[in-house]
């Protein structure tokens, strides 16, 4: 399993994308419920000089599956957009796109 890195780094990347992910709902990111969650999870499993978080890790790890589907949503939502099929294509435009040009029928008729 790959290192997560910093927690404050995993944090940072989370409120990125919630960011991203609300884009113009027209109010704040930090109005959502997923802000408020995300930031009462890591202020309740901080580690202080008085207590000991066991559970630090276990959020660490959540928070970064997380992040990584967050990520994955935009970035497929970026690729569907960029590539997803505009209707069916006529059989020049098709040629067109491969490189090809379709004969020419005698008469003129193509």
């Amino acid at each position: 399993m790959a290192a997560l890195g910093s927690p404050l780094g995993t944090l940072r990347a989370l409120l990125r994308e919630l960011r991203c992910a609300s884009g113009g709902a027209g109010r704040s990111y930090r109005d959502t419920p997923a802000y408020r969650h995300i930031a009462s999870a890591f202020r309740a499993h901080r580690v202080t000089s008085e207590k000991l978080c066991r559970a630090r890790q276990e959020l660490h790890f959540q928070a970064a599956t997380y992040l990584c589907l967050l990520r994955s949503v935009r970035e497929h939502a970026a690729l569907h957009q960029e590539y997803h099929g505009r209707g069916e294509r006529s059989p020049e435009e098709v040629a067109g796109l491969v490189g090809f040009r379709l004969p020419q029928q005698p008469g003129g008729k193509g």
